[in-house]
């Protein structure tokens, strides 16, 4: 797969619910970030690998990288460049896009 295989197009979904400063903020980013997952997820799974939510925390991303994608050299690549990228696109709070492993997100939750 090829960085410019992912979308770069802008789509204007942003609610104001986001910015209005009450508790369901989390939410419907959370709802934006999966919408944005699902988009990218086929160009993964054309190449053998998936992505899954995992949580969104303090403006961070916990995403998990599976199949040929969990052991790719250019997983960081993708992640970073890729994924995140496009998640920053519609969600400029959020800080960064993180795959965690089987021992990270045991910790955590």
């Amino acid at each position: 797969m090829r960085i410019e295989d992912f979308p770069r197009k802008r789509v204007s979904y942003l609610s104001d619910a986001l910015y209005n400063g009450n508790g369901d903020n989390m939410e419907e980013a959370e709802k934006k970030i999966i919408e944005i997952i699902d988009t990218l997820r086929p160009y993964l799974i054309n190449d053998g690998g998936d992505i899954e939510f995992v949580r969104y925390e303090d403006n961070i991303v916990y995403i998990k990288m599976m199949g040929s994608c969990a052991d790719c050299m250019m997983m960081d690549f993708t992640l970073k460049d890729g994924i995140e990228f496009a998640i920053k696109e519609e969600i400029p709070e959020v800080l960064e896009v993180r795959n965690v492993d089987e021992s990270s997100e045991n910790e955590k939750m």
